[in-house]
């Protein structure tokens, strides 16, 4: 976490604990406190203060999009590469999934051929969560107006807040996914954007918080603390996206050319900063993890809530990346304070295990 955020969410633990639902003083003191947090995201995400829901995270945010805007069987679109959050909600109500280049990009052809009068939203998510692979959003918005001009647009931007500006990237979309976490903020805490005029039913009822469209009792100080992570994240992207960037590559190089069989999964051109995926030739991914884990580096082979899952991951997969390349995978991610020690750090510990691996 980001230490404005720490700062400030411990005095609404300690201090701040009324019901922001309430009507007394305690319960103003802390509804307060939501308004400006409010105020903070929809400026940093680009909309009106009442365009923002408060949810547990990105799969609550994405699971909402999906079932409050889906009215039936195939209704639904959304790419291949989706996190699950999406692509589970997606196929829940029998919809469509749309395949991608060798990239992990949506296919614009099969997208134009998915969507039509008939669909009431598209899901395209922003950055790949495993690949860090940023989505054509803007050209894929542009075939569903033509195609579909009255679906509602939903993007899934967790794993790209950190990296890109939302308010410029999303401003095509009717419905915006974010999670605290992902840029130095608690878990358990995310928003949803709601374009004015987008009709959305509440999926969680109960108090009628959030206008209806999400009840029940709000983590006043996880969303105090996302906020305040959120305003650090776009008062300092530029510069870390530059750093981390830079780092993010300086990894990538020397464990290419340091390890034989290593591929990189995407140039970095058509990657956001934070994300280094490399493929490991003969080498289980499974196997390595526990030895980067020994040695003090704590990484995933795929989606970070699929972790310890023996299956290729479906990403890799509907890149058209084989099985057995996919068994390799392993995904670095890089935060704010990550650090050039961390990376001599992750050079030292990959190169050790792979020749303890493939030495036995």
């Amino acid at each position: 976490m980001r230490p404005e955020a720490v700062t400030a969410m411990l005095p609404l633990l300690t201090e701040t604990f009324g019901n922001p639902s309430g009507g007394h003083a305690a319960a103003r003191a802390a509804r307060h406190v939501i308004e400006e947090a409010r105020d903070v995201m929809a400026a940093v995400l680009g909309c009106a203060p009442a365009e923002v829901i408060f949810t547990s995270g990105g799969t609550e945010a994405d699971n909402l999009a999906i079932a409050g805007v889906a009215d039936g069987a195939g209704s639904a679109v959304c790419s291949a590469v989706e996190h699950h959050a999406v692509l589970h909600a997606v196929e829940r109500v029998e919809g469509v999934v749309v395949g991608t280049d060798a990239l992990g990009r949506v296919d614009l052809d099969q997208l134009a051929a998915a969507v039509g009068p008939g669909t009431a939203v598209v899901s395209l998510m922003l950055v790949n969560n495993e690949t860090g692979v940023v989505q054509p959003l803007d050209a894929a918005i542009d075939v569903v107006r033509a195609n579909a001009p009255d679906a509602v647009l939903h993007t899934d931007a967790v794993a790209a807040f950190s990296w890109l500006d939302l308010a410029v990237a999303t401003a095509g979309a009717d419905l915006v996914s974010v999670s605290a976490h992902k840029f130095g903020g608690p878990k358990g805490v995310g928003a949803l954007v709601v374009r004015e005029g987008v009709a959305l039913r509440g999926q969680i009822v109960g108090g009628g918080q959030e206008r209806d469209r999400r009840s029940g009792t709000h983590n006043v100080a996880g969303i105090a603390a996302m906020a305040a992570a959120a305003e650090a994240t776009v008062r300092d992207r530029t510069a870390t996206v530059a750093r981390i960037g830079a780092l993010r590559d300086l990894l990538a190089e020397r464990v290419v050319s340091s390890v034989p069989g290593v591929v990189r999964t995407a140039p970095a051109a058509a990657t956001a900063a934070g994300t280094c995926h490399l493929r490991f030739g003969g080498i289980e991914s499974e196997a390595l993890l526990v030895l980067l884990d020994d040695n003090g580096v704590f990484a995933s082979a795929g989606s970070s809530c699929a972790s310890g899952a023996l299956e290729p991951s479906h990403v890799l997969r509907a890149m058209g990346v084989t099985p057995e390349e996919a068994v390799g995978a392993l995904r670095l991610s890089f935060g704010w304070n990550s650090t050039l020690a961390d990376v001599d750090l992750a050079v030292t510990a990959i190169t050790k295990a792979v020749e303890q691996l493939r030495a036995s």
